[in-house]
């Protein structure tokens, strides 16, 4: 943030003048007044908010119109028409004195002037003393930079924003696709649309962030977003490179925040996942929750998806487990999809009764199918864990219907 000079380097403009008097201004009829307004502009050359701006008849010795100085540095008032000392006084500036002040201001009735005070011009700068005049040249340097910094901030946020809404497109790529395409498109159609459409957003993320680190390199949330979209381009080594410097930054941080560093781990952890490194993506996913144990759930949940997406039975399994246990509501709705993800991990191992053609299901199988109608009996998969059960020899108590065929 800028910073502003106190009490303008404690400089009082009119030393000279100990007593300043206030005189109440006396009513006067409308036709003889006129307005004034204006600004305060410290020395660093920002608005200065607090204090009063003055109106004084014999040069700043009585102060005969006051005029409060809001916190955008703006005042306004009105005064009889005639010719003033503009003076400006800070909140703590001492009695008898003033800060700065402006001779020959003319109130003309009926008009309304503008009439700043503007406390970088090289007259008020002349006043100064040379320490005074250091101090204010280092205090403009550091507002020079802090402004440069909010700008960059400010360019970051909005490509931020951007990457935000690409991310939701991501999400949305197939929904998009479809639309764009009509009609009953093939399924090779809408994939390959849907993968359009997720590669130029991907591609848009990718752009933005490689410009954005390069700008702020010490922000982890970049390097974040960065690698996001070069695993979605499979630039699998690019994104490692990137996800584990965000966390070299997170992790040196004062304040480490367990959101990024979550992350961060668990973008590692599906690249480890799709590419078969299956002892490195559970430790990633594992310390993901470990590190943001508000979204632990969310991560061990999107661990079971990725092993289920990449047909790794074994590790969808005890993924899925993980992420059920996690859970402290053995009802909830939203672990249905990890029951089913459990059975179709365990029926991998299932056999065929050769006397009786039925499924022998492994053990917990059926109970995660079971489970899986309990929680979504009218589930996406439904109709096809109900089939499994019945070809198993399953007595199904759900409430499971299945639609009727058009």
């Amino acid at each position: 943030m800028k910073r502003t000079l106190s009490l303008w380097l404690g400089l009082t403009a009119a030393a000279g003048l100990l007593a300043l008097a206030f005189a109440p201004a006396q009513a006067q009829p409308a036709e003889k007044m006129g307005k004034i307004h204006g600004r305060v502009i410290n020395p660093t050359g920002q608005p200065q908010g607090g204090g009063t701006v003055n109106l004084s008849t014999d040069g700043g010795v009585t102060l005969k119109y006051t005029f409060p100085v809001d916190s955008t540095g703006s005042y306004s008032g009105e005064a009889e028409s005639g010719t003033y000392t503009l003076v400006y006084r800070a909140p703590d500036t001492p009695a008898g004195k003033m800060v700065d002040s402006i001779h020959g201001i003319k109130i003309i009735a009926g008009q309304d002037i503008q009439q700043d005070d503007d406390m970088s011009r090289q007259e008020f700068i002349d006043k100064m003393s040379p320490e005074e005049r250091k101090q204010l040249e280092d205090l403009k340097k550091q507002n020079a930079e802090a402004l440069k910094a909010n700008a960059l901030i400010a360019m970051l946020n909005a490509d931020l924003k951007v990457v935000n809404q690409d991310k939701k497109d991501i999400d949305g790529a197939t929904v998009t696709a479809a639309q764009a395409l009509g009609g009953k498109p093939s399924k090779a159609d809408l994939d390959a649309k849907t993968e359009e459409i997720k590669t130029a957003k991907y591609t848009d993320i990718e752009s933005l962030m490689s410009k954005d680190t390069g700008l702020k390199p010490d922000e982890a949330l970049l390097w974040n977003n960065l690698a996001f979209a070069q695993a979605g381009l499979k630039k699998y080594d690019d994104a490692i490179t990137s996800y584990k410097k965000a966390l070299d930054l997170e992790t040196a941080s004062k304040k480490p925040r367990g959101g990024v560093i979550g992350q961060s781990q668990e973008g590692l952890g599906e690249i480890y996942a799709r590419t078969g490194k299956i002892p490195e993506a559970n430790a990633a996913f594992d310390a993901a929750a470990k590190a943001d144990p508000a979204n632990a759930g969310l991560y061990l949940k999107n661990q079971a998806i990725i092993f289920f997406q990449e047909g790794n039975s074994a590790a969808q399994v005890a993924a899925a487990d993980d992420a059920i246990k996690s859970d402290p509501n053995p009802n909830d709705p939203n672990l249905a999809i990890l029951y089913y993800i459990k059975g179709q991990g365990l029926i991998a191992n299932a056999a065929v009764d050769p006397k009786t053609g039925l499924y022998v299901l492994p053990p917990g199988c059926a109970e995660a199918y079971h489970k899986y109608l309990d929680l979504a009996p009218n589930g996406q998969f439904a109709g096809d864990v109900q089939a499994i059960l019945q070809q198993a020899g399953e007595k199904v108590s759900s409430s499971y219907k299945a639609p009727k065929s058009k």
